[in-house]
């Protein structure tokens, strides 16, 4: 076998090493972007849960005590807001 025979031939090796890696790693990242993405579902769920908690926490808040007029500033603040957000979903589904 010639010199530049053996050179094709190491070449090619190098070459299908590489398709090997590089298949290996294109798995990889996708085995990563799934795994980033159930990761994100779960940020998600929690913090939805964290901000239900928050909600409730504030309910339960203005229930147990008296409300002065800055609380209850605040109260009717939150409910007009939930409101508005209320509107503007029942808006986006007649749509």
């Amino acid at each position: 076998m010639s010199e530049l025979e053996k050179q094709v031939k190491r070449i090619q090796d190098k070459v299908q090493q590489l398709l090997k890696q590089q298949q290996l790693l294109s798995k990889e990242n996708d085995e990563l972007k799934n795994e980033l993405n159930a990761f994100k579902k779960d940020a998600a769920t929690q913090k939805s849960t964290i901000d239900e908690l928050k909600q409730q926490a504030s309910i339960l808040k203005m229930n147990s005590v008296e409300m002065n007029d800055s609380d209850k500033k605040e109260f009717e603040k939150r409910l007009n807001h939930y409101i508005k957000e209320i509107d503007r979903c029942i808006a986006m589904l007649s749509s």
